[in-house]
């Protein structure tokens, strides 16, 4: 965890807690859709130039035989297997304590450089004002394991598309890349990551695509039906699968028979072995569609799956979002919670709230709880689930943070503090979320949790540490707050 004074340089960084770090994607830090009006590329573009997981497989893999990967199709094998491990749990060959090290270096290098830049754009001169030195001005904490470490997902996306054999009604998740026309769909009931309830349903789904005669949808325009596959469970047991379909031109009636047929197949045909507590379909005309865009249908079962956590029973809704390491999000917000240090006399902003399980969890600790969120069935949660454990000082609000949140600052500022807590997705935060931020006196103290800490959160950091600056409509800056990012994710194996 990081803490840092208003008005005083990133380089009197103090703390920094770094969760479970997962880099399971090539390069550390992505081009950027939006860079900040005005902002250099030099740290954007230079940050993180190397991928740590790539690093290590490399040496893990020296001294032993080279081996081939396959470039051809053909059926499935162990090769194939080892691949798409490699692609979605790239540490998955060393142990964890392995691992934790390898994503402990990866923080601390990422932080060096970030550290570095903060520096110059205070007017420091790293070059000659402070010696090289692999130490960090901050304190970066040891990683804390995941409580689970097989089988941790309590949400799985399935894609459909050609397997290894050639066959385009398999189901699993994606080796190659679209711009190099190579993809292949790969079972994935070996990854260690995966649920053996998930690899079931997905298996099953696989069977009825290939017993029906519609086609999949590969690539929008040239056709086809059957999607893909979400899948979502709780600690209960519980199992809720969403099956997304692309109607291209079909009627209605036509539409109502391949309901009928999916719903049969998992009630009384060979996927009722999957017992899912809940079927849901949806039709979906681009890659991914909300709740809002295309509706959920309930083809059988609860509407919802319910979680305990932090002695809260949650709702959740097919849309919203939810950690997906159910132990290791109760762990996280443990120590969301401890850095927040709210008391009676502090309001609690929650932003990017997802299904408000961290204000909640604060609630009695504080005066009022306020969460924003753009899913509307997450709200609609956050809601229920206050309503259900008799929390009666929150209130949620649903849209866009960069359209909400300046006004409800701007009502708040009273001279009661502000604790903000923000869980952006990995588009990290609009550009006017963090003038709002920036700009709000009241706010004390801000925790920033992020799945990675490359890439946006990276921009964000370097936003809200940057000095006032009113050409960017930064007027305010970190004074007398404290800010803590904490990177939470998960195991490889």
């Amino acid at each position: 965890m990081a803490v840092l004074k208003r008005r005083v340089p990133m380089h009197s960084l103090r703390y920094f807690l770094s969760m479970v770090g997962l880099f399971s994607k090539p390069g550390l830090l992505p081009s950027y859709a939006r860079n900040p009006p005005g902002w250099s590329k030099l740290f954007l573009g230079t940050v993180c130039k190397g991928d740590f997981t790539h690093v290590i497989a490399t040496k893990y893999q020296k001294g032993q035989k080279s081996q081939k990967k396959p470039s051809h199709l053909g059926p499935l094998d162990d090769s194939w297997q080892e691949r798409l491990a490699d692609v979605v749990t790239p540490l998955w060959r060393l142990s964890y304590e392995e691992q934790l090290k390898v994503k402990f270096e990866a923080q601390k290098k990422i932080l060096q450089r970030l550290e570095s830049y903060i520096q110059m754009l205070n007017g420091v001169d790293v070059t000659t004002a402070v010696p090289k030195s692999e130490r960090l001005s901050c304190l970066l904490h040891p990683i804390i394991p995941s409580p689970v470490i097989n089988g941790y997902r309590n949400k799985s996306t399935f894609s459909v598309n050609r397997g290894p054999d050639g066959n385009p009604k398999t189901v699993g998740y994606y080796l190659g890349t679209w711009r190099g026309g190579n993809i292949v769909c790969v079972q994935s009931n070996h990854l260690k990551n995966i649920p053996e309830k998930h690899s079931q349903v997905a298996q099953y789904y696989e069977i009825f695509l290939r017993q029906s005669p519609m086609e999949p949808c590969l690539v929008f325009h040239e056709g086809g039906y059957w999607r893909e596959l979400i899948v979502r469970t709780n600690s209960q047991g519980h199992t809720m699968a969403i099956i997304t379909l692309h109607p291209q031109k079909l009627s209605q009636e036509e539409l109502r028979g391949q309901k009928e047929i999916v719903k049969e197949f998992f009630i009384k045909g060979p996927g009722a072995a999957c017992d899912l507590t809940s079927l849901y379909f949806q039709e979906s005309t681009m890659t991914r569609c909300s709740h809002q865009q295309s509706p959920f249908e309930l083809l059988f079962g609860e509407p919802y799956i319910f979680e305990e956590l932090l002695s809260l029973k949650i709702r959740i809704s097919p849309d919203a979002f939810f950690q997906i390491n159910t132990a290791g999000a109760e762990m996280l917000y443990r120590t969301v919670g401890e850095l927040a240090g709210v008391n009676s006399d502090t309001i609690l902003l929650d932003i990017c709230c997802g299904t408000g399980v961290i204000g909640l969890s604060l609630a009695q600790h504080t005066s009022q709880v306020l969460g924003i969120e753009l899913v509307e069935q997450a709200v609609e949660d956050a809601r229920w689930t206050a309503a259900y454990n008799g929390i009666t000082n929150s209130e949620f609000h649903t849209g866009r943070a960069e359209k909400i949140l300046p006004g409800l600052l701007k009502s708040k500022e009273d001279g009661q503090s502000i604790v903000a807590v923000v869980n952006p997705a990995r588009a990290g935060l609009h550009y006017k979320v963090v003038q709002a931020i920036r700009n709000c006196r009241a706010i004390r103290r801000l925790v920033f949790v992020s799945c990675k800490l490359h890439g946006e959160t990276t921009r964000n950091v370097i936003e809200l540490c940057c000095p006032p600056n009113p050409a960017k409509k930064l007027l305010g800056c970190l004074v007398g707050a404290e800010c803590f990012p904490v990177c939470g994710c998960f195991p490889e194996i």
